[in-house]
């Protein structure tokens, strides 16, 4: 490994994002409404998409800079044909010490074990209610939690590590957390609550239909007591909390009310080949040419340096200003 590079603002890069894909078999309003993507939208060609190799080729060269985890995502990632072996290949990576995936959890079941074989260690489930109505409100009228729960039952038989995601939106599933917080308290599984966020321009994001994270603790605390816990590391995500008479946590991602740009570590790459060094960013970096042209390794890395070491985003901090690009790029093409 080289020096690990620092951006402007002293943040390492330590975490690589890949989305897989920008398609999905499920119409979430936050990430890919139904109203915008419909039969007739145009996804990326398959020559468009990096292929395995060239996933692998850049996994060596975000190492080689300090990236420690990589988390596989989409779209939903489960619908790339050549996904087990693409983990398995990452998974054998000099320097990554974290391999996961984040996925709406319903092609589990067919997928888990030969993950975990693989080499997977975690899983990040996306589920936003346990009642049909309110899923498929959420789901954009496809899907059912019983399938969910399902991928999710199939990953704790394999061995994989599971977390469970909630994307909370005022005045859709509020009434869920907690369902949600009972329901996975018992099955000892970490529950994370994600504040809706402005993420691209096609989900009409409104600020008023946020519910913030304090009201969400206020809820949970009517019925069950918990104490924070401290950061596993710089950068960390979630804000986590512990129950008090059980070993189970719950997580809070504040990106609305409790900005954490200061310490964000993540770069993103898309499915077709663009680095983003901001979840809210407007342009990529093209890596995919990069890699077509066969250059040498060693060029690639040092172009991925540049780009970190002139980073100085900090979107969610500025959004309160309105100094902020409005245009930014959609969850689906760059992932969560």
């Amino acid at each position: 490994m080289t020096k690990p590079v620092i951006d402007k603002l002293g943040r390492p890069i330590r975490d690589l994002r890949i989305s897989l894909t920008d398609q999905c078999n499920f119409r979430c309003s936050y990430c890919m409404p139904k109203e915008v993507f419909g039969p007739e939208y145009a996804f990326l060609p398959k020559r468009e998409l990096l292929d395995n190799k060239e996933v692998l080729l850049l996994v060596h060269c975000f190492t080689r800079l300090g990236v420690e985890k990589v988390r596989l995502t989409g779209g939903e990632p489960l619908l790339r044909r050549d996904l087990v072996d693409l983990v398995h290949a990452i998974s054998t990576v000099k320097g990554v010490r974290d391999l996961s995936l984040t996925t709406n959890g319903s092609l589990l079941p067919r997928y888990a074990q030969d993950l975990k074989d693989a080499g997977l260690n975690r899983i990040n489930v996306s589920l936003d209610s346990l009642d049909k109505d309110i899923f498929q409100k959420m789901a954009g009228g496809r899907g059912d939690p019983k399938s969910v729960i399902a991928g999710i039952d199939a990953s704790l038989e394999a061995g994989l590590s599971i977390k469970t995601n909630m994307v909370v939106r005022k005045g859709v599933n509020v009434s869920e957390i907690l369902p949600m917080v009972s329901y996975f308290r018992d099955r000892r599984i970490t529950l994370r609550f994600i504040e809706y966020m402005d993420v691209g321009n096609t989900n009409q994001w409104k600020l008023n239909e946020v519910y913030p994270s304090n009201k969400i603790l206020d809820i949970i605390r009517e019925r069950y007591q918990f104490a924070p816990v401290d950061p596993n590391y710089r950068g960390e995500v979630a804000t986590r909390y512990r129950y008090t008479d059980i070993p189970v946590e719950f997580g809070l991602i504040n990106s609305i009310t409790k900005p954490f740009c200061s310490d964000c570590n993540r770069a993103r790459l898309s499915a077709d080949g663009k680095l983003y060094s901001c979840l809210f960013a407007s342009n990529g970096h093209d890596l995919k040419n990069l890699v077509r042209s066969r250059i040498d390794k060693a060029e690639i890395v040092n172009a991925i340096s540049k780009i970190w070491i002139n980073r100085h985003d900090r979107y969610s901090e500025e959004r309160a200003t309105g100094t902020q690009d409005s245009n930014k790029i959609e969850m689906s093409y760059i992932g969560g």
